[in-house]
């Protein structure tokens, strides 16, 4: 039986976890919390890599298969090393991007959150 599986689309989104973990929490990882948002970075990042599709035959995915029939110009850097840090830095591009076009919002929305530990205690009330 064949499957198709979005191998971009998993590996974009496990890449994105991973960028992000190195970001601070606010307003980093806060902001990107938010699904729209999220999605939005998602979207951002795979509008801009080739977005390959493979039929899945007992879970092997042979890298020329994949690529093969990609132009020249879509496919990716040859090293794996290239290759993850091309997604990255769209990654990174995309979470400025975002956080740029987005700011008003993005502040106004994080404004009214507390972080737990830091709100005003009302023991002496």
């Amino acid at each position: 039986m064949k499957t198709v599986v979005n191998l971009t689309r998993e590996s974009v989104v496990r890449e994105i976890g991973s960028v992000l973990d190195t970001y601070s929490y606010h307003p980093y990882q806060e902001t990107f919390v938010i699904p729209e948002l999220r999605q939005e970075l998602i979207n951002f990042v795979i509008s801009r890599i080739p977005c390959f599709y493979n039929e899945e035959f007992d879970r092997e995915f042979p890298l020329q298969n994949i690529i093969k029939d990609c132009p020249i110009e879509q496919k990716f850097p040859r090293s794996p090393l290239e290759h993850k840090l091309h997604l990255q830095n769209l990654i990174h591009q995309g979470i400025f991007a975002i956080m740029q076009d987005k700011s008003a919002w993005i502040n106004h929305h994080l404004s009214g959150t507390v972080e737990p530990g830091c709100e005003p205690s009302q023991w002496f009330g």
